[in-house]
């Protein structure tokens, strides 16, 4: 029987950028992007930082293909309306951020942006979306493509090659069937959950590493309710009249595993303030005002 994992956006915020637990993000890079990725270091950039209300579940990596090239990857996982601008945002961050003053263009770093998200995108009808830069003459529809001296000086034989490449995967759009190594990715990513005939880079490694078990108590506590947080951020996006009793079913489940398992509220709530959870958050679950949340020693 499957066991409950944890969310891909947590393990993200948590657990992948710990060097120990490499394999299971080099394993979904390498099956989303058809070859050997090998992370070579997290990166400490402006993206990777923590935001006070935790929503922003991002991090920047230095990989190496199976090639030996060396790629810059910005993998966010989002459920925000504003991806598109974040996305393109994001990937012109990661270019400034590591690019060394006085470096030449030329110099520039591929950029790879995988982006998850979890609502409705318009008229999507995939589940996955790639997309790279060209350009197409305005009169003779012909793709202009590098000189053979521009390929010298680049090293990249398209055009495409020198720009960010953009990965949208549509979790909401996926059907449940996995039919290959990078849809049984798909579905853990939908599901929280991997089948035991599921073979795909990674995922047997995150069939150990991310299950719920493993957390103690207090951890699982700050992990519900930061569920709960995202099921809140969803209803507030789409409008749901049905936010209250959401929030009821939620709350009251994250308060009783929280009295049975922990004794006082206080243990809860300190756990919370030391994973920068927010104040509102902590709020919900624990009934604490903010003043009393801020006397709290961590």
């Amino acid at each position: 029987m499957p066991r409950k994992l944890i969310t891909f956006d947590w393990a993200i915020k948590k657990l992948l950028r710990s060097k120990a637990n490499f394999g299971i993000l080099e394993g979904f890079l390498s099956e989303l992007l058809f070859t050997d990725i090998t992370i070579v270091e997290i990166l400490e950039s402006e993206s990777n930082k923590e935001t006070e209300d935790n929503k922003y579940n991002r991090v920047d990596i230095k990989v190496k293909d199976a090639s030996g090239k060396y790629i810059l990857v910005e993998v966010q996982y989002t459920r925000e309306y504003d991806f598109l601008h974040r996305m393109l945002f994001g990937t012109a961050k990661v270019i400034a951020e590591h690019m060394k003053s006085g470096d030449s263009f030329a110099g520039i770093s591929k950029v790879i942006s995988v982006n998850i998200i979890f609502f409705d995108f318009g008229g999507s009808t995939d589940y996955i979306y790639h997309g790279t830069t060209t350009f197409e003459g305005m009169h003779t529809h012909q793709i202009l493509e590098l000189t053979e001296r521009q390929r010298e000086l680049y090293g990249p034989k398209k055009i495409a090659d020198l720009y960010p490449e953009y990965y949208i995967i549509d979790v909401k759009n996926f059907d449940n069937v996995a039919r290959d190594t990078l849809d049984q990715w798909i579905y853990f990513l939908k599901n929280a959950e991997i089948k035991d005939n599921f073979s795909a880079k990674g995922l047997i490694e995150a069939n150990e590493k991310l299950t719920v078990l493993a957390m103690s108590d207090a951890e699982r506590q700050v992990y519900e309710a930061f569920q709960y947080e995202l099921h809140h951020r969803a209803s507030e996006h789409e409008g749901t009249f049905v936010l209250g009793k959401i929030e009821g079913r939620i709350e009251g489940k994250i308060e009783g595993k929280i009295e049975g398992k922990i004794e006082g509220k206080e243990e809860v709530a300190r756990a919370m303030k030391r994973e920068g959870m927010p104040v509102s958050a902590i709020s919900k679950v624990t009934g604490f005002t903010a003043e009393e949340i801020g006397k709290l020693s961590t």
